[in-house]
Order: structure tokens, then C-alpha cells, then sequence
């Protein structure tokens, strides 16, 4: 039997091997693709994707580029069959026109169910509605809103600035992209759930193994998008094998951080009249422990991830133009002299509003780099889109960001150089602008990395930079 066994196998192995050399290797892929991703038969784009997935933003934003309406068709083998889009009227008509017929799907949901569970950014239906509105509310209120300028300030007074100045005297290199995500982890969480986690307290190093942690959970779930076979991560979820285990181990780690939180809010609710989002949610008796914990998550993703990433990239950008710094700073100065202020004060919301170029450095930087680089949601049910592109009943659908901001299409000629043009007059989260402001106005950032090359990025659920963001602090003179 062990004998015939090992017969079958290597029969299997040589009709793969016949297969792969006769319609990979001597086969042209269908003529049909010639303006988007090339397709092979029986195994679709997956020769393409294997070879690409380690650059699949570039590689898909170069497709795209060349597709008449920056859309095209993508199949792999295990259902894998959809559209991928860089058209804004497509995403209007997913989003807006006809958002109900573009859910996030269950291959979404349950690739990321680990480590999201049911939380708002991967849920559907009546569950992600109730959720918006909660948060909606809250986050709505002038209450809260003047809680997160009051954190906002706190953090920088007593923790951001103290550790930048110490970097600036002693000459050290600090990894800003740290300092940026342990910043917004602190203030998601205190604005969130009224909790102080201190993770950029003393010299910016507390915390350390949750901050990993939640990182390596985000990094290896979204990584379950670029297997080759989509259901392989059930096989080495079940044996704990490789990154299956090692994302196992993040999640428990994450999980026990949230648990201790929801504890915490829960022993503290009679005492303390604060009503946070946390809170809110809490109320509601129908809501388990897990799907609080699912919330908490949810709501550190959001709060820590897209922060930072879009101030890494604006500061990496920045670095290159001292133009672009020089007039930042001159609008500032501006406005302190107009307000009577100086360094070191608090910007107001009504001064935040006055400062439109800096709004607008930061709004282009996430052109470029955009802090959710793509989104993917399923098709309900067959529908043409705007630009004709048919889609079936249970296809995906994948909206890149990273590449809509680099269309020419859209953007016209200027989409050719990385620059920062500070002309677009867009809303933009008090918070960035005030921290950006802050951090500006009293230090400049040399980044130590070979010049005029770009960092490499690390596509995970966010754009993050790989290796993070070495910088040497200056104090400015005043």
C-alpha cells in the first residue's frame, strides 16, 4: 500500500509539473486581458498574482493605469473572481448609489472574523448600522469633542514633547512611526473608553508587547488575502502551524488587552458618569462580552492605524520638500500673531479652521499614501456598473485608494512626481492638524534614510511604513 501510495503521489506531481510547463510556460495568456491582468486558463491571473503579491498595490496601480476605464477584470482558481477599481464613479456607485447591493461579504468577514470578530469594520447589515450609529452620536457631541482637544493637548504637553526634546539633546534616532501609533493608541483610547493605557509614557517605550502584538494580528490577517489557495489558512489554522500560529498567539494577547479594558469600564460604570463610547455600548444588556471586546478592537484599529499612517508618510514627504515646511510654519506664525499666541499654545477649533495649508499638505500626502490603501466588498446581486463593467452575483469587488490617487485619469499630469502641493482645501481631522501643528512649529525632523528613495510599505490593514520611520529631532530656535 505505502508503495502505490508513493506511486499516486508522484503521477500527481508529474501531471501538475506537465501542466505548469504546457500552459504556463509555452501557453500566451488570453488576448482578452490585453488592457488588464493577464489570464491564463483553468488557473486564471494566479501565475501573476504569485509572482506580484509582495508589490500588489504597484503592480495592480500599473494595470489599472492602462485600463481605458482603470477597472478591470480579476479570477483566480477557489471562486476568487471579481473587479478591481480605481474609477471614482465606481466606488461612488458601491458606496452611495447602490451601497446596499455591496456588503463586505463573507469571504471578508471571515478571513479577518478572528481578529475583528463582529466589530464595525467587518460586519454587515443591521449589526454594522448599529454600530455607526452608536459611535456616530457619540462622536458628534461638542462634549467629546472638546474631550479629544483636551487629550490631544495633554498628550503633547506632558508626553510627546518631553520625548522629542529628549531625542533632540541627546542626538538620538527615534522611530516615529512608533511615537505616532503609541500617540493615537493613547488618545483612542482615553476619547473611546476612558481609559489611559500610558503606552507613550516615560521614554515611549511602555507597552511595548501589545503594540506588537496588535500589530502582528493586523499584518498576518490581512495577509490571508495573498494566499495562493484562498482556503489554505483553515488547514494551518487547524494544524497551528506557521503564521497561523503565530497570528493565534497576537490575537490571545490582543484579546486579553480588550478584556482587561471592558472589566475595567464595567467595575468603574457605577462610579464614574462619563459617558464614553464604551459606555454606550455597555448600556446595552443584549451586547456579550465578546462583541464588546470586538468593539474595542475595532475602535483601536481605527484610532491608532490610520493616524499614524497617514502623519509617517506626511512627515517622510515633508522632509524633501523644506518649501512646503517653510510656508506651513509661515501660515502658522500667522495665525499665532493674528490670535495673539505663541509656541507652545493651545490652537483653538475656530484657529484649526485658519489653517488651510497645512490641511491641505496633509490631505495630499494621503492622495499618495492613503492610510487604507484598498477596501473590498462582495456583489449581492449581477449589476452593471458605471462604466459598463459587468459584475456577478458573489464576485468581489476591490477599490484601490493607493492607485485612485495616482491616475492621471483623475489627477492629470501631476500624479508623475511625489510631491506636496498644498492646494486642495479639504475637511480634515482636528487632531492630525493640531498634533502636526504642534510638533512643526518646535522641532525639525531629519530622516535618516538614503535620500530620494522611498520607504518600502507594508501592505497590511493599514499603509504602514516597513521598518518604521527614523528620524533625528531638532529644536527649532524661537
Amino acid at each position: 500500500m505505502e508503495v502505490a501510495s508513493l506511486q499516486t503521489i508522484l503521477l500527481f506531481m508529474s501531471f501538475i509539473s506537465f501542466y505548469v510547463y504546457i500552459f504556463l510556460l509555452r501557453r500566451k495568456p488570453n488576448k482578452i486581458a490585453t488592457h488588464g491582468f493577464k489570464s491564463y486558463p483553468l488557473v486564471g491571473t494566479l501565475p501573476d498574482f504569485l509572482l506580484n503579491r509582495h508589490r500588489f498595490l504597484d503592480w495592480t496601480t500599473a494595470i489599472l493605469s492602462r485600463c481605458p476605464n482603470n477597472t478591470a477584470v480579476f479570477r483566480r482558481p477557489g471562486k476568487i473572481h471579481g473587479v478591481i477599481t480605481a474609477n471614482p464613479q465606481i466606488v461612488e456607485h458601491m458606496l452611495k448609489s447602490n451601497f446596499d447591493n455591496f456588503p463586505k461579504g463573507l469571504r471578508f468577514r471571515t478571513l479577518l472574523e478572528d481578529f475583528l470578530g463582529e466589530g464595525i469594520f467587518n460586519s454587515d447589515g443591521d449589526l454594522w448600522k448599529i454600530q455607526r450609529k452608536t459611535a456616530s452620536y457619540e462622536f458628534n457631541t461638542k462634549s467629546l469633542r472638546n474631550f479629544v482637544m483636551e487629550n490631544v493637548a495633554f498628550e503633547l504637553k506632558t508626553r510627546l514633547i518631553p520625548i522629542l526634546e529628549n531625542s533632540a539633546r541627546n542626538d538620538t534616532v527615534l522611530d516615529f512611526q512608533d511615537i505616532l501609533e503609541r500617540f493615537a493608541f493613547d488618545n483612542i483610547c482615553k476619547v473611546a473608553f476612558n481609559v489611559d493605557p500610558g503606552c507613550l509614557g516615560g521614554d515611549g517605550t511602555v507597552g511595548g508587547e501589545f503594540m506588537r502584538a496588535f500589530e502582528d494580528a493586523a499584518n498576518l490577517s490581512s495577509g490571508r488575502f495573498m494566499y495562493a489557495l484562498p482556503s489554505s489558512f483553515i488547514i494551518k489554522k487547524f494544524l497551528n502551524l506557521g503564521s497561523e500560529k503565530k497570528l493565534r498567539k497576537s490575537i490571545a494577547k490582543v484579546h486579553e488587552f480588550a478584556d482587561k479594558i471592558i472589566r475595567t469600564r464595567m467595575e468603574e460604570r457605577s462610579e464614574k458618569k462619563d459617558e464614553d463610547l464604551l459606555s454606550r455600548f455597555i448600556a446595552n444588556t443584549e451586547n456579550s462580552a465578546e462583541f464588546l471586546r470586538d468593539i474595542v478592537i475595532s475602535f483601536i484599529l481605527a484610532g491608532r492605524d490610520t493616524t499614524s499612517s497617514a502623519l509617517s508618510w506626511f512627515f517622510w514627504l515633508l522632509s524633501s520638500k523644506p518649501e512646503v515646511e517653510l510656508k506651513i510654519l509661515q501660515e502658522l506664525e500667522n495665525i499665532r500673531l493674528q490670535n495673539g499666541k505663541t509656541i507652545g499654545d493651545t490652537y483653538s477649533f475656530d484657529e484649526l479652521r485658519e489653517i488651510h495649508y497645512l490641511q491641505a499638505s496633509i490631505t495630499e500626502a494621503m492622495r499618495l499614501y492613503p492610510p487604507v490603501p484598498i477596501d473590498t466588498k462582495a456583489c449581492n446581486k449581477d449589476d452593471i456598473l458605471p462604466d459598463g463593467t459587468f459584475i456577478g452575483k458573489n464576485w468581489f469587488i476591490s477599490y484601490l485608494t493607493f492607485a485612485m490617487g495616482r491616475m492621471e485619469s483623475v489627477w492629470g499630469k501631476i500624479v508623475v512626481s511625489i510631491s506636496l502641493r498644498g492646494g486642495l482645501k479639504m475637511g480634515f481631522g482636528n487632531k492630525k492638524a493640531r498634533l502636526t501643528a504642534s510638533v512643526l512649529e518646535r522641532f525639525g525632523m531629519d530622516v535618516v534614510m538614503e535620500k530620494g528613495k522611498c520607504p518600502e510599505y507594508l501592505l497590511s490593514l493599514t499603509l504602514r511604513m516597513k521598518g518604521g520611520l527614523p528620524v533625528k529631532v531638532k529644536e527649532r530656535i524661537v
